[in-house]
C-alpha cells in the first residue's frame, strides 16, 4: 500500500519514473562557463532554482577566515543599480523568493517563482553576482550580525560540542574543521571592505557556477535568459586547497567543554571516515549507520531513548563527506545528572552494533524505508533540484539520480556489516561533551 501511495503520488505530479529515467529528461547546457542544468517536470507554473559557486568558508585566507561568508553575505544587500529594498520588492511583487547562502565549501543560491517570472529572478541572480554594490553602510550591517550570531553560537551547547569535535578529527587546512568562535569574531571584526572588494575580484565569475532549475521550464527560454543576463561577464577562480584528509589526530580522546548554567549536555561521539559519499564503501556504511541512528525506529532511539529513557534525543550518521571525506559521529542531549549513564547506554548500543553487525531483516526495512523516502523526496521541484545538486557536488554522473534505488536495493548484509568492522572503531573514537557536566564543576 505505501508502494502505491508513492507511485501514485509520482503520477500525480508528472515525474519520469516508469517512462524514461530522471537523466534522460536533463538538459544541460554551458553558458560562458555556466553549467546549467533544466528538468521539465509535471508540476504546473513553479520553477525552483538552486545555484552554487565553489566559494564557501574553505575559501578564505588562512588569516582570515571570515572574509568568504562576509563577501558572500554582501550579495543581497543591494547593487550597483538596486538597493535592497527595491530588489525585496521586485521579488514580494510577483510572489518570488531568491537568496543566497555561505556555506562550508559552496556559495549557495535559492529562488523559487512562478514560470513567468523565470526571466526576472535570473536577471536578479546575475544582477546581485555581477555588481554588488559592497555600500560601507551594509557592510557594518553584516559585520555586526554576523558577530552577535556567533556570540550566540558561544552559548549554544549544540554548536560548541559540533566545532570542537571537528577541530579534534579534522587538522588544519581541512575545509571540514571550524575555526574556533573567538577567532572568527576577532577576523570578522578586523576584517575591511577593500578586502572584501579583492576577494571578490579574484574568485567570482562565472566558471564553476552551477545553476539547476526544476519544474514548468521551457529550457530553450532559460539557455537564452541566461545568456543575455550573465553577457559579458567574465572570470572565477577555484581557491586554493590543501590536500590533507581527516583522521586520528593526536588529540584528547575525551573533551569538556564546561559551560555553566545549561539544562543538558550536548555530546559529538564519532571519527573521521577518510570517505567521500561516493566511495565504494560509503553506501553499505551510511545505511548501516541508518540502522543504528537514522531515526525514531533505529536502535539508539528504540534503546537509549525510549527502552531507558535517558536522552532527549538521540542520533548517528555520516557527515560532510559530499565535496571532501567526512566523518562519523553519534550525537545526543543528555540531563547532566544521566550524563554518565547516557554515555554508557550509548557506548553499549555502539559496540553492539560494531561487533555483531545489523541483521537481515534489519537491512531489508531500512532499504525499503530509504528508498521510499528518496522517491518521495523527487516528489517536489525543491527536492529534485537538490538531489541533482546532491549528486553532482558528489562526483556522480547524472544517470546516479535513476541507479540510486538499484544500489540501495544490491547491497548485501555481508557488504554492510563488513563496512562498519572496516570503517568504524569504536576504541579510536573521540567524544566531546559541552555543557554543564557536573563532575567538572566538582572539580
Amino acid at each position: 500500500m505505501k508502494t502505491l501511495r508513492i507511485l501514485l503520488l509520482l503520477a500525480t505530479l508528472g515525474l519520469p519514473f516508469g517512462r524514461a529515467g530522471i537523466a534522460e529528461n536533463i538538459v544541460r547546457d554551458d553558458i560562458n562557463g555556466i553549467d546549467l542544468i533544466t528538468l521539465k517536470t509535471g508540476v504546473k507554473n513553479v520553477v525552483t532554482i538552486k545555484g552554487t559557486l565553489p566559494l564557501g568558508h574553505a575559501a578564505s585566507p588562512v588569516d582570515n577566515p571570515a572574509l568568504a561568508m562576509l563577501t558572500g553575505s554582501m550579495l543581497d544587500k543591494g547593487t550597483l543599480k538596486h538597493d535592497k529594498f527595491e530588489i525585496a520588492q521586485m521579488l514580494e511583487s510577483v510572489g518570488a523568493g531568491l537568496g543566497f547562502g555561505v556555506g562550508t565549501e559552496t556559495l549557495g543560491i535559492n529562488g523559487k517563482c512562478l514560470t513567468k517570472d523565470v526571466p526576472l529572478v535570473i536577471s536578479l541572480i546575475a544582477e546581485q553576482l555581477r555588481e554588488p554594490a559592497f555600500s560601507p553602510e551594509e557592510f557594518e550591517k553584516v559585520k555586526k550580525q554576523y558577530v552577535g550570531a556567533l556570540k550566540q553560537a558561544l552559548d549554544n551547547t549544540n554548536l560548541q560540542a559540533a566545532d570542537n569535535f571537528s577541530r579534534a578529527v579534522y587538522p588544519l587546512g581541512h575545509p571540514n574543521r571550524k575555526t574556533p568562535t573567538t577567532e572568527m569574531i576577532a577576523a570578522v571584526e578586523r576584517t575591511t571592505l577593500d578586502e572584501v572588494k579583492a576577494f571578490y575580484a579574484e574568485y567570482y565569475g562565472p566558471a564553476h557556477l552551477t545553476l539547476i532549475l526544476v519544474g514548468d521550464v521551457d529550457s530553450a527560454a532559460i539557455e537564452s535568459d541566461v545568456t543575455k543576463s550573465f553577457a559579458g561577464w567574465a572570470g572565477g577562480k577555484l581557491p586554493e586547497t590543501l590536500d590533507v584528509v581527516g583522521g586520528n589526530l593526536d588529540t584528547a580522546r575525551e573533551q569538556t567543554v564546561f559551560m555553566a548554567d545549561k539544562t543538558n549536555v550536548s555530546v559529538v561521539w564519532g571519527q573521521a571516515t577518510g570517505m567521500r559519499y561516493s566511495d565504494p564503501d560509503a553506501l553499505a556504511l551510511r545505511v548501516g549507520t541508518d540502522i543504528l541512528g537514522g531515526g525514531f525506529s533505529a536502535r539508539l532511539m528504540g534503546n537509549v531513548r525510549d527502552k531507558e529513557g535517558l536522552t532527549y534525543g538521540i542520533y548517528g550518521y555520516m557527515a560532510n563527506d559530499n565535496l571532501r571525506d567526512g566523518d562519523w559521529r553519534i550525537w545526543a542531549n543528555f540531563a547532566p545528572d544521566l550524563l554518565d549513564k547516557g554515555i554508557e547506554s550509548t557506548r553499549r548500543q555502539l559496540n553492539k552494533w560494531h561487533n555483531e553487525g545489523v541483521t537481515a531483516e534489519e537491512l531489508a526495512d531500512r532499504i525499503s524505508g530509504l528508498s521510499g523516502e528518496y522517491k518521495v523526496g523527487l516528489s517536489t521541484t525543491d527536492g529534485m533540484a537538490g538531489a541533482i545538486l546532491s549528486a553532482l557536488q558528489r562526483g556522480y554522473d547524472l544517470s546516479w539520480l535513476d541507479e540510486y534505488p538499484a544500489a540501495l536495493s544490491s547491497l548485501t548484509l555481508d557488504q554492510v556489516n563488513s563496512a562498519i568492522k572496516k570503517y568504524i572503531d569504536p576504541d579510536k573514537m573521540v567524544l566531546i561533551k559541552a555543557g554543564t557536566v557536573t563532575d567538572v564543576t566538582n572539580k
